[in-house]
């Protein structure tokens, strides 16, 4: 079994390098199967599970039964590639207009309030918007005390570069429940701000999370 590590660990680590879109076909399948056997690698396995249905089409379509009468692709193999499948079948079929809509500053402070309110130590969080304002995704990026040192603009913009988001709405929690900005967090966002205008990225605002408060930099004038 110690054959299946390099090759299993190598779709891994392209993924977490490059993201999921640069990894092919086989090698997602790899990483859903995770193990190969004695004769073959997880790579290996993954190819000839691939080309015994004729291309990913055909096999999104077979059953359990099908799938165990492949050499090496037991159960639970059978069981989560059919569940990673369907998986990719519902986000497909969600409508488009379910996304979350941030049109005020309270809406996008109800989206993570009751996540963030609580938190021991202070999150960075964005979300990053379509041109309809609508959240493509929400990332934490870092996680300590705010200053403009930690708060590195390459990092946040080279997540808005993934998601091809239009804009983005930055978040911080203050633990002690108060959410009046500090001179630090007014000097972020400008930062922000003034790089998001070079790459073509509009931060929109940026929003303190207290307990069960918040304070919008945005409607404050301070960005």
């Amino acid at each position: 079994m110690m054959k299946d590590v390099p090759d299993a660990d190598r779709p891994r680590e392209r993924l977490m390098l490059d993201g999921a879109g640069a990894l092919s076909n086989q090698e997602l399948i790899a990483i859903i199967l995770r193990s190969g056997s004695r004769c073959e690698s997880v790579l290996q396995l993954s190819e000839r599970l691939i080309s015994h249905f004729g291309g990913m089409d055909f096999l999104k379509e077979a059953s359990v039964e099908e799938l165990e009468k492949i050499k090496g692709i037991g159960r639970a193999k059978a069981v989560q590639l059919l569940a990673s499948f369907e998986i990719g079948n519902r986000m497909v079929r969600l409508p488009r207009d379910s996304r979350y809509t941030i049109r005020s500053p309270e809406d996008g402070a109800n989206f993570v309030m009751e996540e963030m309110r609580s938190l021991k130590q202070e999150h960075f969080v964005v979300l990053f918007l379509n041109t309809k304002n609508q959240v493509l995704h929400k990332s934490t990026i870092f996680i300590g005390s705010l200053n403009s040192s930690i708060v590195h603009p390459r990092e946040i913009f080279k997540e808005a570069v993934r998601y091809s988001a239009a804009a983005m709405i930055c978040f911080h929690n203050h633990p002690s429940g108060d959410p009046a900005p500090s001179r630090e967090d007014i000097d972020v966002t400008k930062r922000l701000v003034s790089c998001g205008k070079m790459l073509g990225v509009e931060v929109l605002d940026h929003i303190v999370i207290g307990d069960r408060k918040f304070t919008s930099l945005k409607q404050k004038g301070m960005m």
